[in-house]
This record gives structure tokens, sequence and C-alpha cells, in this order.
């Protein structure tokens, strides 16, 4: 007689991770940066944080190192809990909605467009005097232009009921902080939204990744 085996309560979890593998490789990225970030003796204005930044300063010296690196990082370790979460809420369904090529793909164009409108943003305040010369050196780190593109998208998922009420709470997350007193994250994370709710041609034929 074959021994009786309980099934595996790891199965699920395991499923869930190698389907949406890109969104845990990332998340395991920021773990440990979060890690260094949290271990490193503070230096004058994290000095760690602003060489990974996509401000001003990096873009014109290291612009693609600068654009990549910058995704990786989180500036404050404790939130690393909180960025989990909306991983696994948010990141992690478009992944396995999408599949991984297109979801880096409208992930990536997301993060790229945003820091890029957004740090033009910051160089026109400071030309026009509206901003210190020192913003050119701000830190600009996180993944939170990347959730906010899969935010976007992730309305294309949803079935027509819950579709527009979904679609309304998202716009009205990101417009209203930028219609009132708008930071250049603000303004990033608008363009961001944008780039996801565009991406609706490659919502098309998705791929099944339930298993």
């Amino acid at each position: 007689m074959l021994p009786h085996t309980e099934p595996e309560p790891s199965r699920p979890v395991r499923s869930w991770v190698r389907s949406s593998p890109g969104t845990h490789i990332w998340l395991l990225i920021i773990a440990v940066t979060s890690l260094v970030v949290a271990l490193v003796p503070e230096q004058p204005e994290h000095l760690l944080l602003h060489r990974n930044s996509s401000n001003i300063h990096e873009l014109d010296q290291y612009p693609i190192r600068s654009l990549v690196t910058s995704a990786f990082w989180i500036e404050n370790p404790a939130s690393l809990a909180l960025y989990a979460l909306l991983f696994e809420v948010f990141q992690a369904p478009v992944e396995r909605w999408l599949g991984t090529l297109r979801w880096l793909v409208i992930i990536a164009t997301a993060h790229i467009a945003a820091t890029l409108a957004s740090q033009k943003l910051v160089l026109m305040a400071i030309e026009d005097h509206r901003a210190p010369r020192s913003m050119a050196h701000v830190v600009d780190i996180g993944v939170s232009y990347g959730l906010a593109a899969a935010i976007g998208v992730l309305t294309y998922r949803l079935p027509h009921p819950w579709r527009w009420p979904y679609l309304i709470g998202a716009v009205a997350l990101f417009g209203i902080p930028l219609l009132t007193g708008a930071t250049f994250t603000d303004f990033g994370h608008a363009i961001a939204l944008a780039v996801g709710l565009l991406a609706w041609p490659l919502t098309r034929h998705p791929v099944s990744r339930e298993t």
C-alpha cells in the first residue's frame, strides 16, 4: 500500500510565484537593496540613495544606469511590507494575465516615461527660478511609477460592472494630487497611469497562467 501523503500547503504559493516571476524577482531585489539601506551607516542625505536616483544630475552623467537602478530602491525600508502587498495585488496579476514580456514592456515604458517627464518638469522649474538648483540632486527612486502603470492596465482585467468604478478611483487617486499642489512625483504618477491605460492594445490576447 502506498503511503498516504498530504497535499503540500506551499504548492499554491509556489504556483503563484512561478506564474509571475518578474514581479517576484523585482521584489526580491528591492528587499535586498532595502536591507542595504537599513544596514549602511547614515551618510549626509544618504549618498547611497542619491547615487541610485534618476534625478537630473544622474540622468545627465549616467542616463541608462540611473533609469535602471532607480527602479530597484525604495527610500524607506520600513515600507517594504506595504510594497510587497501592492506588488501582489497589482503587479503579479498583470504579469499572470499578460505574460512577463508584455508586463515588462508596460512597466518599463511607464517608469522611463514618467521619470523623464517629471525630471524635465524639475529642470524647467530650475531654469525659470521656481525651484532651487539643489533639486537637480533630489532623491528620485522607487517603484511607484511601475505600480501606477499596473493599476492602470489592470482596469481592462475587470468585468464591466466593476471597471468604471475602479477606473474612476484610480484616476482620482493620482489625479487629485496633480490638481492640488502637485509635485514632480505626482506628475510622474499621472504619466505612468496614462501609460498603463494606453496599453490597452497589449491586453487583447492575454495568456493563461492560472496553474
